[in-house]
């Protein structure tokens, strides 16, 4: 362990009531943890001034100096220390019980330090401005208990996140988190905009979300002036949902049971979920063989993969306004396409029209920050081997998100 022992240099100190000039009383040790150094935990001795007031009708007799730049009354780490550890929890995804092994101490100890820093930087009212874009998911946090909280239990295991999407100066999206509250519906996310704000609500452009009736019905009722878009890959994804639900179907109708090695379909369920344009010749071939195996019962597998590769080429022309060209047709054909998985997702982007139809008509807006920052959410959540507070999670997840700004972040 490194010991390091600092003092202030000698100056005149006024007392902190009445400003007379105060008196010398000594000095008393304060041990604090300081960043480590040399791969080692460092104690800083902080040799205190104490000083006596002169002024014989003044409250104050004696008191002790105090630097906040080197830490807070009490402290227990220096302030260096605390920013250096909410540095390492932001960029290099430690853990705070790895925090306290490098800092020679408890996880407590370093929790108890930063979590007054974290808690005002969460407070500030700043961080809500400026948002034009919009994005909102919700991710599980824990998988125990689900009383409330005042019963012994950690609350509902949902939580809804609010993200950022707004571009910067050069059309690139830098997404960040802006809270998390419980639950998973749409007045969960209609009371947290109600909370901003008229000057919040009305600055909000852009709204993307996933195909959640809740989130679309608090957009229409708290964002009236922004436009709603549903999230391209949850789009893409049904219609790869589509094509599995429909090999599956074919599989029991033609065979009687679930897939099985040997079985045509069984071998290119993977191939079906793929691009056209990244299948290789030898693949092409496998996916014909399979269908030409039993040409009259795996045609709607054929027809139901074609149909989600033209809704998967709508996102992927470059032209958005060929996109949508793509997307009109996808709208007037898919509700009356033979095959039942096909035409059911049809009506629902057909449900969606204005949302699905959007993405072509706001620069390709989406959901994929939401869906990044809900990748920092999970890696956390493994690092630190679940949470059981649901406050102190927040925290971290607004950290780690890039919700919390402050001079001393990097």
């Amino acid at each position: 362990m490194v010991r390091v022992v600092v003092e202030t240099p000698p100056e005149a100190t006024g007392c902190r009531t009445c400003g007379v000039i105060a008196h010398s009383h000594g000095r008393r040790e304060v041990r604090l943890i300081d960043v480590p150094c040399f791969g080692r935990p460092v104690r800083l001795i902080w040799r205190k001034r104490t000083w006596r007031c002169a002024e014989e009708k003044c409250p104050t007799k004696k008191f002790t100096e105090q630097r906040d730049d080197l830490a807070g009354p009490r402290a227990l780490l220096t302030a260096r220390a605390c920013w250096w550890a909410i540095n390492q929890l932001r960029r290099e995804h430690a853990s705070v019980a790895g925090l306290a092994r490098q800092l020679g101490t408890t996880w407590r100890t370093v929790w108890r330090s930063i979590q007054p820093l974290l808690e005002a930087m969460a407070a500030d009212p700043t961080r809500f401005e400026h948002v034009s874009s919009l994005g909102v998911d919700e991710h599980i946090w824990h998988h125990v208990n689900t009383k409330p909280i005042a019963e012994g239990g950690r609350g509902p295991k949902e939580l809804t996140g609010m993200v950022d999407l707004s571009r910067d100066q050069q059309g690139r999206v830098r997404a960040r988190l802006l809270d998390l509250v419980p639950g998973r519906s749409g007045k969960a996310y209609a009371d947290w905009l109600a909370e901003r704000g008229e000057g919040f609500r009305s600055g909000v452009k852009i709204a993307a979300l996933d195909p959640f009736q809740g989130y679309k019905t608090a957009i229409a009722d708290q964002l009236e002036d922004a436009v709603a878009v549903l999230d391209a890959f949850h789009v893409v994804k049904l219609g790869t949902a589509a094509v599995d639900e429909c090999r599956r179907r074919v599989q029991q109708q033609t065979t009687g049971h679930r897939g099985r090695t040997g079985d045509p379909l069984y071998g290119i369920q993977k191939l079906l979920r793929a691009g056209a344009e990244k299948l290789t010749d030898k693949q092409w071939a496998r996916l014909e063989k399979a269908i030409a195996a039993r040409p009259e019962e795996h045609l709607q597998v054929w027809i139901a993969w074609s149909c989600a590769q033209q809704l998967r080429s709508a996102y992927r022309h470059r032209d958005p306004v060929e996109g949508r060209k793509i997307a009109l047709k996808v709208l007037a054909a898919f509700p009356t396409c033979p095959v039942p998985e096909i035409a059911r997702l049809g009506r629902t982007l057909k449900r969606w029209k204005e949302a699905f139809l959007a993405y072509f008509d706001t620069n390709r807006s989406n959901n994929g920050g939401t869906e990044a920052i809900n990748g920092l959410i999970e890696l956390h959540r493994r690092v630190a081997r679940g949470f059981r507070n649901r406050d102190n999670y927040r925290l971290r997840m607004l950290l780690i998100g890039g919700g919390l700004a402050h001079p001393h972040l990097k």
